[in-house]
């Protein structure tokens, strides 16, 4: 398996047969080269949505439309994304698991964010703001989406017991790095931790340095690069 981080909260991972996009941030994204726009969707063949905001589904419709990848997520945004071209995927909601091709199931669990998209200039409701659960390959990751630090991590770290998570922790939009260090200790038994949503500007952290050192011995904290697959 491998995980591919296209900067901010963008995904790309490698699982099973499939190759599934997560929030695909392509033309706006200021940490992903313009010559690595093709290689981040290339041979796509599902693309997830954790919620509406403009850094995390502007390009999602042409992406779907250049690749056919389908696209699930949250019923509303899943629904509107749909109408806007995108191929349509499974409109589903929290507790809910769908099958992405024959080995990998991916279930909707709550954050703690908002999820809106702009709608002829004004600002209109995209259902709730999620995470996921990717299951394939003996393993299980937790996505967490945009989100604060949450009471949810307890039910979600015990029943799926998920051993790798990618977790938004730059702060101000998001947790920040101490808060991701302290939902890993306190909600889960990673093995690995991609942290995601920093460095993309200013005013998110810069370095996963707290979150490296608050976490329990034996977890990896893995900083991501651009391009750069994680094999797991």
């Amino acid at each position: 398996m491998n995980i591919i981080w296209l900067g901010h909260g963008s995904f790309r991972i490698e699982i099973e047969d499939q190759v599934i996009l997560v929030d695909p941030w392509v033309n706006d994204n200021p940490m992903l080269p313009s010559d690595q726009h093709a290689a981040a969707i290339k041979g796509a063949t599902h693309i997830l949505v954790t919620h509406g905001h403009t850094d995390h589904i502007d390009d999602v419709v042409q992406i779907s439309k250049n690749t056919g990848a389908p696209v699930s997520g949250m019923y509303e945004l899943a629904q509107h994304l749909h109408g806007l071209g995108a191929v349509e995927g499974e409109a589903f909601n929290m507790g809910g698991t769908i099958a992405i091709g024959d080995a990998v199931k991916a279930s909707m669990v709550p954050a703690s964010h908002s999820s809106t998209a702009g709608i002829d200039g004004k600002r209109h409701s995209m259902g709730s703001e999620t995470g996921f659960i990717l299951r394939g390959e003996g393993h299980t990751i937790y996505i967490s989406g945009d989100t604060g630090l949450m009471a949810d991590m307890a039910w979600i770290g015990d029943y799926y017991k998920p051993d790798i998570g990618i977790l938004s922790a730059g702060g101000h939009y998001t947790m920040d790095m101490e808060m991701a260090a302290y939902a890993a200790r306190t909600y889960f038994d990673f093995k690995t931790i991609i942290p995601c949503h920093y460095r993309t500007m200013p005013m998110l952290e810069q370095t996963a340095e707290a979150l490296t050192n608050g976490v329990m011995p034996g977890t990896s904290v893995v900083e991501p690069q651009v391009m750069e697959a994680i094999n797991l």
